[in-house]
C-alpha cells in the first residue's frame, strides 16, 4: 500500500534534503552551532544533574512487540580471573547481546526509509547486512550537547499520564511551552513528556508499549518551523500507537528521519526531570546525549544527562 497524498504533502513542506549540502549526513544536528552550545551552558545554575536513561537489564521494556529488538542479555566472561598467572591482579569482564534500540536510545537517520529513500535522497539499499548503514549511521554523531527543553505535555494538561489514544498535537506542544515559560528555538533538543514511562517503571511493559500516546503526524511541521535539532520522548514507539490515520504506520518516523534528517529518541525516563523542572519552575537546561558510536548502526543506546 502506497503512502497517502496527505503524507507526501507534509513531506514536501518539511523536507531538508540538500539544505546542508549533498554530502551531509547529520541533518538537523547541523543546527547545533558553537553559539548554541555556549548559550546552552549558560542555562546551568545549580549544577543539579538528572540522568534520563533506563537501566540496561534483561527484564527491560521490550516485550516482543517490535521483532528482534531484544532486551540486554548480560554474561560474565571472566570472574576474578588471574589471567597473568597465580597471585596476579584478577579481572572480571562482561559481554552483552542486545538490540541497540532496546532501552533509552537514539534512532539514526537511516533507521527508517520510505519510497526507496533515506535522508538526503540516498538509496535505501545503501544499508546492507554486513556493513549496515553506509550513510548517516549513528557513528556520524560524534558529539551531542545542546540546550534541552522539556515540553511536559502531561503536566501541562494536569494529568500524570496522557491516555493511550492521545495524539500529541502542535497545540499541545505550544501549551507546554506556555506552561513552562519557555520558547523552543533553533538548535534545541526537545524532550516531550507524555507520562507513559510511569507504566514501564511500574513493571507493566505490555501496557507501556500498547496502546501508547505519542506524537501526531501534525507535529513534524512544528519542529521544522522551530528548527529543532533533535526530539526524544518517554514512549516505546515515539508516535501515537496504533496510528491516528488508519494503516499509516510510523509516518512521524519517516517525516523526521527521512525527510527532515531529525534525530529521534525513545524510552527516555523524564519523570525525575519533570519533578525537578516543576520545582525550579524552569524548563530549559544543558543536555548531554552523545550516542555510542557503533559503525554502520541505525541506532544506539544513550545515557543522557540534564544539567540544571
Amino acid at each position: 500500500m502506497s503512502l497517502p497524498a496527505e503524507f507526501h504533502e507534509i513531506a514536501k513542506r518539511v523536507n531538508n534534503w540538500g539544505r546542508w549540502g549533498e554530502a551531509d549526513e547529520l541533518g538537523t544536528l547541523n543546527l547545533i552551532t558553537d553559539g548554541v552550545v555556549r548559550e546552552a551552558v549558560a542555562t546551568v545554575r545549580t549544577g543539579h544533574r538528572i540522568p534520563l536513561a533506563l537501566p540496561l537489564r534483561q527484564d527491560g521494556v521490550q516485550s516482543g512487540l517490535i521483532p528482534g529488538r531484544i532486551n540486554p542479555l548480560h554474561t560474565m566472561v571472566q570472574i576474578n580471573q588471574e589471567i597473568f598467572g597465580a597471585g596476579t591482579v584478577a579481572t572480571s569482564d562482561d559481554a552483552v547481546t542486545m538490540g541497540l534500540q532496546a532501552a533509552t536510545h537514539w534512532d539514526a537517520l537511516p533507521h527508517v526509509s520510505h519510497s526507496g529513500k533515506i535522508y538526503n535522497g540516498r538509496p535505501a539499499d545503501t544499508i546492507t547486512a554486513h556493513a549496515g548503514a553506509r550513510f548517516s549511521s549513528i557513528a556520524a554523531v560524534e558529539h551531542l550537547v545542546s540546550r534541552g527543553v522539556l515540553l511536559d505535555v502531561a503536566r501541562a494538561r494536569g494529568v500524570d499520564r496522557l491516555p493511550g489514544d492521545h495524539a500529541v498535537t502542535p497545540e499541545d506542544l505550544a501549551a507546554a511551552e506556555e506552561f513552562g515559560g519557555v520558547r523552543v528555538r533553533a538548535g534545541d533538543i526537545v524532550l516531550v513528556r507524555t507520562g507513559q514511562m510511569r507504566l514501564a517503571l511500574a513493571g507493566d511493559r505490555d501496557a507501556y508499549g500498547y496502546p501508547s500516546p505519542g506524537l501526531s503526524v501534525r507535529t513534524p511541521e512544528w519542529f521544522h518551523a522551530r528548527d529543532v535539532a533533535a526530539v526524544a520522548n518517554d514512549t516505546l514507539t515515539f508516535e501515537i500507537f496504533p496510528p491516528e490515520i488508519a494503516d499509516l504506520w510510523l509516518p512521524v518516523h519517516a517525516l523526521h528521519l527521512v525527510e527532515m534528517g531529525l534525530l529521534q529518541g525513545q524510552n527516555w525516563n523524564l519523570e525525575a526531570l519533570s519533578t525537578a523542572c516543576a520545582e525550579e519552575r524552569r524548563y530549559a537546561f544543558l543536555l548531554t546525549a552523545a550516542p555510542e558510536p557503533f559503525a554502520g548502526a541505525t541506532g544506539s543506546p544513550v545515557a543522557p544527562v540534564a544539567v540544571l
